[in-house]
């Protein structure tokens, strides 16, 4: 059996060279990256639920309402979605666990460091 994918390791895999930044302040560009990662996942599930909503409604297999009231009903079944929730997390906060390796192994020298901390 292959061993379990670390997705917050996973979500912190990040392209070669220095990240592209749009706003002088840090802070104002980490909350823009996670806002537009919570964004793009938001608008993916919103659509596959519309679509598996309507197609069980139209096959007559389920109603909304029933899927609104939907409880889990066994241990697996909660560890699943405990399991889904940490994925999730992992993707949109990976610009801060990025960040927070960078800092424990930086491609910069100490004087690019210190001009970044000076910058905040």
């Amino acid at each position: 059996m292959s061993e379990p994918l670390d997705y917050i390791k996973l979500a912190s895999n990040k392209p070669k060279g220095k990240r592209p930044y749009f706003h002088d302040d840090p802070a104002v560009e980490r909350v823009l990256n996670i806002t537009m990662a919570v964004a793009g996942e938001l608008a993916v599930m919103r659509e596959r639920m519309d679509s598996i909503e309507r197609l069980l409604e139209t096959r007559g297999v389920l109603t909304r309402e029933e899927i609104e009231n939907f409880v889990p009903q066994d241990k697996t079944q909660e560890e699943q979605r405990q399991l889904w929730h940490a994925e999730y997390i992992g993707r949109i906060l990976r610009i801060v666990q990025q960040e927070m390796e960078e800092l424990q192994n930086p491609d910069k020298t100490l004087e690019e460091i210190a001009n970044d901390i000076n910058q905040m």
